[in-house]
This record gives structure tokens, C-alpha cells and sequence, in this order.
């Protein structure tokens, strides 16, 4: 068991640590599968309790100013930058991920409260009036909506649940989390760091549980919202399940299958990296990783030599490891079967059709832990019927004519997350930005990455037109209209007998 932790394996309810003795979930150490960081049995009723704590506390804290609220999320801001080191090495211990990675998602933690607190986040919800008539004037103010649950995803256990619980907590929203099953102990530190940063009881909580859990959570009449982060086929049930609540706010962050596209007139050495760094960052793990890649005829065995070689030498260990490696394990077998089995069938089926090739292998290596190495394919072009997401270090490579081309061939998906282009003419990216069907549409710059100070979202399968990041205080309030009358005697609407003796 880890010892990131000052608890035992609990929930967080009301302000208490309620423990979870059992082993029901479990979580272990991608790099030692061994090794277990986290055991617990999710508790009857400990659902229901967290909900109703955090039903209670909504009126209160609500209503607490703007300025307290903003003061615990500075509290917030203090002690995730003080054990930053501690929160990243329990997310490399439970996921995988190289610690240079876990170290900048622990330092984001803090980062978001800027953000949050940044003019762009603010002024989306900024109050403002207006002049209706002489003596009438209107004025748009935001609410809260309630009980926010936030359902985490394994792959950004601390920063993602972060970025949609630290608006939702800024707006007057409460908070029960439930963090991936896969990565329980990081949720639990973010319940220990927020009670130590002094939330009052209630207001912030958090549940373990699989996916029953998280049914139960976004199907009970007592939540406002829902905020996830994962699959697009989660999200579709949970859409299902709020089919008969239209006022319930449901912000999607799902999946990619994400095109690059890389021009005859690209910059070949950045265009080489930056896919490279794109397709393999998080060992694939990222929903903006590139998925497909998209060359030039006029470049393409130029790049696809030089990616498939830098590809076949990326450097793979445990993420806590003393060597610069570049891709830690993937979280769990299954994920790796998954890799393997695309790959298999993919090279079974030719690719697509004529041509169809594997020109990196994908193979699991030697030793403990869930560690694969990258694969790439050659295909003959991209369709619908063989448009899925595949979670690790995968990608498929095809060459194209023209640009028209290179845009049909990126919208050959059902997703709509991010998308890159490279190339020397900004007229070209120009055309691009229009015609692609992407939330996230980049420059010279791979799909995986983005900036806290943008929004960030997609549409699709990939989202719900909902971005968060700077624009995650959108979900988190709704506009209520006021109109304001400031004449004491007006004028007797049209067809109404009036006499003032009436009221005298």
C-alpha cells in the first residue's frame, strides 16, 4: 500500500474519512503490477450520505461571498504546491506515467485557481445590466446549479477531476467526486489536500466506486450536473440516463481519434517531433493524442522514415525511473491487449486495403509490467467503419494528394476533438481551421497538449460543445435575467379601468 497517503482507504463524506477495509477495487503499480497501491470495498449508503452532505452544504456555501470562496480555493492553491513532489509520485506509482509528466499535472493543480481566477474564466460570468426603457433596466446575474458530480478519468487523475471541480467550487457549486477506479488513491490525496486546505464539511466529497457507482451517481435526483471525463461509450450511457432531465447540466469530455496532417511545403524536422511527441505523449494515453497521420505524397517517405525510426528508438521504462525515459507502462493488461488486438486485426484486414502494412511493430516487452512497445501502421486511407479510439501508443499513417484531400481524409471520423496541420502558408491553415470538424485545431503544433487558458473540448463523440478549461466556469452557473422598475406611478396598460381610490 502506498504511504502518499494519511488515511486508510476511505471515502470522504461531510468532512470525514470514512474508511473502506475489503479489497473490491484494487489498484496496483502499472510498472510492478505486484505491487498494490490501493485496496477498498465501496460501503452500501456511502453514496447517498456524500450526496446528501453535499446537498446540505449547497445553500451555505452559496451564499458564502465570493471573496471566502475564493479564499479557500487560495488555501487550495498553497498546499497542492506544497506537496506537489508527493501528488506526483503517487500518480507515476498508480498510472504509470513518466514522473516528468506526473510532475507537471501536479503543478497544474495550482495552476487552475490563476486560470480560474484569470479574466478570461471571469468575465464569461461577469454580471452586467442594461437600459430597457426610462425607468426600467434589466440585469443578467449567474447561479449555481447544486450538487456537482464530478467523475474522473484514470489518465489526469489529479489535474482533470481539478479543472471542473475548482470552477464548480468558485461558482457556489458542491462537489462529489468519483474518481477512476483505476487510480483511487489519487483521488483520495485530493480529498486529504482539500481537507487540509480547510473546505468546510460537506462542500467538497468524494466516493470510490466502479461503474456501478458512478450509475447510481449520475442517475439520483439530487445532482444538478454532471461533469466527465472518458469514453465516448460512458458518456452515451450517461446521456441515456438523463434522457427525462433536460435542465440537469451534462458537460462530456470523451475520446479522440485525432488527425495530423503534414503539408508538402511543412517544416519536416518539427512536423517529424511534433508528431512523434503527439502520437506517443502518456504512452497514448492522452484523449488528444494523434491517432492518425496525414503526409503530403511529396513528403511522405521523408517523414515516414524519419518518424519511423525515431519511433522505433523512444526510450520505455518505469515513469519513477532515474533514465530520461520517454513512455512509462500502460495502465493496466487489459489496455495493452487492447493496442495489440487493434493492431492484429488491422494487419489482418491489410490495412484497409492494397498496401496495408505494419511498419512498427507494437509488441509487449519483456519483463514485469505493462509495457508495450509503439506501433505504426501504414493504411490505405481512413473510413467510418474503422473509426475508434485506440487508448496507447497506436497510430496509423496514409499519403494523400492534395490538401482537399488531406481535409477529407481528417474528417473521416466521428469524433471531433483536436486536430493539427503542418505547413509553411497560414492561407493553408486558414482553409483548415474552416473545414475541419475539430474542437481543438493546431498549427504547427501537435494535437496533444493544450492551454489551461483556452477552452478545451470537442463535439461528436468527443463532447458536448461544453469546453473547459478557460471556459469551464460556463458549465458551472446558469443566467438568470432580472428586471428592475424604479418608478413608483406608471402609465394604466391599455384597456384597463383603474381608479387610484382602489389601493387609497
Amino acid at each position: 500500500m502506498t504511504d502518499a497517503l494519511r488515511h486508510p482507504p476511505s471515502n470522504y463524506i461531510n468532512g470525514s474519512f470514512l474508511p473502506l477495509p475489503g479489497d473490491a477495487i484494487r489498484s496496483h503499480d502499472p510498472a510492478m503490477p505486484d505491487r498494490i497501491i490501493w485496496e477498498g470495498t465501496p460501503v452500501d449508503g456511502h453514496l447517498n450520505l456524500a450526496i446528501e452532505a453535499a446537498r446540505n452544504a449547497f445553500e451555505s456555501w452559496s451564499a458564502t461571498s465570493l471573496d471566502d470562496r475564493i479564499a479557500i480555493l487560495r488555501r487550495w492553491q498553497e498546499v497542492t504546491t506544497k506537496h506537489a513532489p508527493r501528488i506526483a509520485r503517487l500518480i507515476t506509482d498508480e498510472m504509470g506515467k513518466i514522473l516528468s509528466e506526473s510532475m507537471f499535472e501536479a503543478k497544474a493543480l495550482a495552476g487552475k485557481v490563476d486560470i480560474t481566477l484569470g479574466d478570461v474564466s471571469m468575465n464569461r460570468v461577469a454580471e452586467y445590466e442594461v437600459t430597457v426603457s426610462d425607468s426600467r433596466s434589466g440585469r443578467c446575474r449567474f447561479k449555481p446549479h447544486g450538487v456537482m458530480a464530478v467523475i474522473g478519468p484514470f489518465n489526469f487523475p489529479a489535474h482533470l477531476p481539478n479543472g471542473q471541480f475548482v470552477p464548480a467550487l468558485l461558482m457556489g457549486n458542491t462537489v462529489v467526486l468519483k474518481p477512476s477506479e483505476k487510480t483511487p488513491a489519487v483521488g483520495q490525496l485530493l480529498a486529504e489536500l482539500m481537507d487540509e486546505a480547510g473546505i468546510p464539511p460537506g462542500v467538497f466529497n468524494v466516493v470510490q466506486g466502479a461503474g456501478d457507482i458512478a450509475a447510481q451517481l449520475v442517475n439520483h435526483d439530487d445532482i444538478a450536473g454532471v461533469l466527465f471525463t472518458g469514453s465516448w461509450e460512458v458518456g452515451r450511457k450517461i446521456l441515456r440516463a438523463n434522457l427525462d432531465r433536460p435542465g440537469r447540466i451534462i458537460a462530456l469530455e470523451l475520446g479522440g481519434n485525432n488527425p495530423a496532417v503534414v503539408m508538402d511545403d511543412a517544416p519536416l524536422k518539427l512536423a517529424v517531433l511534433e508528431c512523434l511527441r503527439a502520437s506517443f505523449a502518456t504512452t497514448g494515453q492522452r484523449c488528444t493524442c494523434t491517432r492518425r497521420i496525414i503526409v503530403h505524397e511529396a513528403l511522405y517517405d521523408r517523414f515516414l522514415s524519419a518518424y519511423c525510426k525515431a519511433a522505433s528508438t523512444l526510450l520505455i521504462g518505469p515513469g519513477a525511473s532515474e533514465q530520461p525515459v520517454f513512455m512509462g507502462p500502460l495502465v493496466t493488461g487489459e489496455a495493452c491487449d487492447a493496442v495489440l488486438g487493434f493492431q492484429s486485426e488491422l494487419a489482418d484486414s491489410g490495412g484497409g486495403g492494397p498496401g496495408g502494412r505494419v511498419l512498427v511493430e507494437a509488441t509487449m516487452m519483456d519483463g514485469p509490467g505493462h509495457f508495450i512497445t509503439p506501433g505504426v501502421m501504414e493504411v490505405d486511407g481512413f473510413t467510418l467503419d474503422r473509426d475508434c479510439e485506440v487508448f496507447g501508443p497506436f497510430v496509423q499513417i496514409c499519403t494523400v494528394q492534395n490538401l482537399d484531400e488531406a481535409i477529407e481524409q481528417a474528417n473521416a471520423t466521428r469524433y471531433g476533438l483536436a486536430a493539427s496541420i503542418f505547413t509553411s502558408d497560414e492561407r493553408t491553415f486558414e482553409t483548415f481551421f474552416r473545414r475541419i470538424n475539430a474542437g481543438c485545431i493546431n498549427f504547427n503544433n501537435g494535437t496533444a497538449g493544450a492551454s489551461g487558458k483556452l477552452p478545451f473540448g470537442g463535439w461528436g463523440r468527443s463532447g458536448n460543445h461544453r469546453p473547459a478549461a478557460a471556459f469551464a466556469t460556463d458549465f458551472c452557473v446558469y443566467p438568470v435575467a432580472n428586471m428592475i422598475e424604479t418608478a413608483d406611478d406608471l402609465p394604466v396598460p391599455t384597456g384597463v379601468q383603474w381608479k387610484n381610490e382602489w389601493i387609497s
